[in-house]
């Protein structure tokens, strides 16, 4: 019985529900009404049992709160938070603006240690050969003129490679005392200015001493101008290679600031010789009387017989100093970084 009286109530609730499938604006149309029979006819009456009671209540519920609302209300979007999104394109952009600002970054280094390069190469060229060769031409005169050394002796050739070796240690010595008092810069050791002058000048004084001697092989042997002064170039550049490295093995002993030889240190010493190498050089075109039709630095540097001894002093100095100022620049432009000695200076 109890469940023929909620089969009722349920049907109820269903057909309340369901009236708007049947008709427009919920009315049954007439020919369907007519089939239609109600089944609470069949259901007993619920007044005096509770469970029909109950469920009737529960279908009648259920059918209100399935009526449809209808309103003007603008509907209000939701907040949704989204995840963070990955875009590959900004991601590249990112990564491609960063390369950039590294290349830039090092364009910048690359500028920067270009010009200390340079600005070093002025320094030594002022300091150290200018000096050089003024005081080969110096020691040249003492020993011709008072020594009374030819040429071709070895008086000659040692005194010019000391007059040479002297230049080098009182310019370097003299710049760098002048550069600390008037720069202030307390950085400037002098005692370690002082052992790298001996050093460098120990090295000068080898080249220079070969010099002549070098020479006076070269233009006996008749070769042309060109051949010279390639031939000096090289051989007096060797020549102080090989006395900077002998300096390092003897003097790296008695002076803390003098290092001695290393693989790393004769990748520099090479570059420092071929630029001392240049100097010798173009020294050789103070030298008017040899195949002077040849000698492409006549005019620029050539020394001749009416030249004063104080002015071919300067003009023997200018010499080494465009001679060693052209080499060093092309080293300074064609070597890579950290492999020269003007590196890190």
């Amino acid at each position: 019985m109890q469940s023929t009286m909620l089969f009722a109530a349920t049907s109820r609730s269903f057909i309340s529900r369901s009236a708007p499938l049947f008709g427009r604006d919920g009315i049954v149309p007439p020919l369907v009404r007519g089939r239609i029979r109600p089944m609470s006819s069949v259901a007993q009456s619920s007044d005096n049992n509770p469970a029909a009671s109950a469920v009737a209540a529960f279908s009648s519920s259920t059918a209100y709160s399935a009526k449809r609302e209808i309103h003007n209300d603008t509907p209000r979007m939701q907040e949704i938070a989204f995840p963070p999104a990955y875009y590959p394109e900004e991601s590249g952009v990112a990564s491609r603006k960063k390369m950039k600002e590294d290349d830039d970054s090092g364009a910048a280094n690359a500028s920067s240690e270009m010009l200390d390069r340079f600005r070093v190469t002025a320094e030594v060229t002022v300091s150290k050969i200018f000096p050089a060769g003024f005081g080969w031409q110096s020691s040249s005169i003492l020993a011709s003129n008072y020594m009374g050394c030819g040429p071709d002796t070895i008086g000659f050739a040692l005194t010019t490679g000391l007059g040479d070796g002297v230049g080098v240690f009182a310019g370097h010595c003299l710049y760098n005392l002048v550069k600390r008092n008037v720069t202030r810069d307390l950085n400037i050791d002098m005692e370690r200015e002082s052992q790298t002058g001996i050093l460098l000048a120990s090295a000068a004084f080898c080249s220079g001493t070969a010099w002549q001697p070098l020479v006076n092989a070269l233009q006996g042997a008749e070769l042309s101008f060109f051949q010279v002064f390639a031939g000096t170039w090289i051989g007096c550049g060797t020549a102080f290679y090989l006395g900077l490295r002998g300096a390092r093995t003897i003097l790296s002993g008695p002076f803390k600031y003098i290092h001695g030889p290393t693989f790393e240190n004769s990748i520099t010493d090479k570059s420092l010789s071929a630029a001392i190498g240049g100097a010798t050089g173009f020294f050789v075109g103070t030298d008017t009387a040899y195949l002077p039709a040849q000698n492409f630095l006549i005019n620029v540097v050539g020394i001749h017989e009416t030249t004063t001894a104080l002015t071919g002093c300067a003009i023997a100095g200018t010499s080494t100093s465009l001679g060693f100022a052209s080499a060093q620049s092309t080293l300074n432009v064609i070597y890579p970084s950290g492999k020269l000695w003007n590196d890190g200076k």
